[in-house]
């Protein structure tokens, strides 16, 4: 622990490679989203929509950092005055009236940049999360199967929120600090080019230290952000798995697993804060010791009559508004660096390829017969590994194709490349006599329809779930597809009936209750294609029947492909595809498959066998 603690002191951690974030991928990510200049230029990017806006605040900061060199310059001039003892009662009422109205207008001025900033910061993160999220929707399975989700989930939270923060505290700052530099720096070289030199001194120091300090807590803020995303992960995931975890009691490991990752952030967060928290400590003590430099030089030279005392008080004045920009400069730092680290993170996934784009000539189909063929077609999720080997199969408008075979044979990744979340490594897929890549993405899914183990419900009314299978149908509709699918009647026992307000993931009701609704919402689509994945496992024998009684109306008419582990659910299919090892070994009917006395029968048996015990 002491050697992780030390470790930043000895040199400075590597950056992180965000490609370790993408969990072997194998596509380079783009330059743009791993380097400062880059990622500053995007968030420049996304702030010149606002440009007129932009401009008055910075007219503002502009106005704001002349007013702050004024008041010094006034008080200097009036010094000089008053011991040439040119001063008299009105001169220094004209003095009073104009300093206090420099010291409104500061307050004004920086008032008003204060306020459009933050509204110029909120439209720009409102737009970065808009797009972040959009983008995340455009993006193919595969990249969801390789992350956590609260790791995605903290991208779009956590990530953009330090950019908030850093544009709404630290944007203007950092303007005025740069502007009230140079402005200084102008006035300090125009009264005394010698006391500009002395106070200069401590530049290069100051150089040496930000060199020294930002080596170290720039790896450190993105290892902290990283951290962050990971601990985000493993909490959705232990959150979502309280059952599993409760039922094998492994709280203790989960806790474990919680403070180690817990432990991490820990570490670099401290050391990043640490470390950067020595900048304001150096700047501190280096305006100090420049503030000493110019007076007692400055005082040696007014005793010779070198320069007066108004300008030594002018000069000890600019030497602090010289170094205090780099002070605040230094304590906006860490921020600016977390900000970074986050937006590099958020970038890096705007930056991942979209879902590949339907070909120019894609067509769109009015209306689907559901006549699906497979024409030799393998597939696998990594190259060279293929899970499905020369598949070729015909399914006919209306038919129930059944897909059986042991863990792991490829009907789950058949179903998914009917679904094109997937395309084939070789081999065409036909759909009504077309190629399925000749079909849009969007359309074709708009034919098909979803009944799947463990049927997903989103927070809001029963109404609102079965309608998300066609957003435009009626009241009247919603009711008939449920008493289609012998949902009706459990509906209208529950309070508030369809309009029962669900929490997420449907918590609340059974298991068997979430199925109906699911058919409920198929058949609200009235698809060509119907996907059915273990639909009626681990539902009790009464809610069973009443499910397959749904299914059978859900399925008349339409091309269906079941998935089953139960052979005697499946025994009505007109087809049934036996996988094993990413093959098809025998294809038939259940009588026909049995006479051949093959792979199936043997399943079909051993089924029996183990049901009669």
């Amino acid at each position: 622990m002491f050697k992780a603690f030390i470790e930043p002191f000895r040199q400075p951690r590597p950056a992180l490679d965000p490609e370790s974030l993408r969990s072997g991928s194998g596509r380079k990510p783009k330059a743009r989203a791993k380097n400062w200049s880059g990622t500053l230029g995007r968030i420049w990017s996304y702030l010149a929509r606002r440009k007129v806006k932009l401009s008055l605040v910075l007219l503002m900061v502009l106005a704001s950092s002349g007013l702050a060199l004024l008041g010094p310059y006034m008080v200097g001039v009036a010094v000089d005055q008053f011991i040439a003892g040119e001063a008299t009662s009105s001169s220094w009422i004209t003095f009073l009236l104009g300093l206090t109205a420099v010291y409104v207008l500061f307050s004004l001025t920086s008032w008003l940049q204060n306020i459009w900033m933050i509204e110029i910061a909120q439209e720009t993160v409102f737009r970065m999360r808009y797009d972040l999220f959009s983008h995340l929707h455009k993006l193919p399975i595969p990249f969801f199967g390789k992350r956590q989700q609260g790791e995605i989930m903290s991208r779009v939270t956590n990530d953009i929120e330090n950019v908030s923060s850093t544009l709404n505290s630290s944007a203007i700052q950092i303007f005025s600090s740069v502007l009230t530099l140079l402005g200084t720096l102008g006035v300090m070289l125009w009264l005394s080019p010698l006391l500009t030199l002395l106070t200069f001194i401590v530049v290069p120091l100051m150089a040496l230290g930000m060199r020294w300090i930002t080596r170290r807590t720039g790896p450190l803020f993105k290892e902290r952000q990283r951290n962050l995303g990971e601990l985000n992960g493993y909490i959705e995931e232990t959150l979502s798995g309280q059952r599993i975890i409760k039922a094998f009691s492994q709280e203790e490991r989960v806790i474990r697993g919680f403070e180690e990752r817990n432990m991490r952030i820990r570490i670099s967060a401290f050391w990043a804060q640490t470390i950067s928290g020595f900048i304001p400590k150096l700047m501190n003590g280096l305006n100090n010791l420049s503030f000493a430099i110019v007076a007692g030089i400055g005082g040696i030279l007014a005793i010779q009559g070198s320069v007066t005392v108004g300008v030594i008080i002018i000069f000890v004045e600019y030497a602090r508004q010289f170094t205090r920009p780099l002070n605040d400069l230094a304590n906006q730092w860490n921020t600016l660096l977390s900000a970074i680290a986050g937006a590099e993170r958020v970038f890096e996934v705007l930056d991942e390829d979209e879902e590949a784009k339907d070909e120019g000539a894609a067509i769109a189909l009015d209306k689907m017969e559901g006549n699906v063929r497979f024409d030799n077609v393998s597939f696998g999720y990594d190259e060279g590994r293929d899970i499905l080997r020369g598949i070729s199969f015909q399914a006919k408008p209306g038919e129930m194709i059944a897909l059986v075979g042991p863990t792991g044979a490829g009907k789950t990744t058949l179903i998914q490349l009917l679904s094109r979340f997937y395309d084939p490594t070789s081999g065409v897929i036909i759909v009504d006599g077309h190629p399925m890549t000749s079909i849009r993405r969007d359309n074709l899914r708009s034919h098909m329809a979803f009944v799947l183990q463990d049927s997903f419900l989103f927070q809001g009314t029963i109404r609102e779930n079965i309608r998300f299978g066609r957003l435009d149908a009626t009241d009247e509709e919603v009711e008939a597809a449920s008493k289609l699918a012998n949902a009706h009647s459990f509906i209208m026992r529950m309070k508030d009936g369809y309009d029962r307000v669900l929490q997420a993931d449907g918590s609340g009701i059974s298991q068997g209750q979430k199925q109906l609704l699911a058919i409920a919402r198929a058949i609200l689509a009235d698809p060509s294609i119907l996907v059915l994945d273990e639909a009626t496992s681990s539902i009790d024998t009464v809610t069973e029947i009443k499910i397959q009684e749904g299914l059978e109306r859900l399925m008349q008419g339409r091309t269906s492909f079941v998935i089953a582990h139960r052979l005697n659910t499946i025994r009505q299919a007109d087809r049934i595809l036996v996988l094993k090892d990413g093959r098809l070994l025998e294809q038939g009917s259940h009588d026909e498959l049995l006479k051949q006395g093959g792979f199936y029968s043997e399943l079909y048996h051993s089924q029996l066998r183990k049901k009669a015990q």
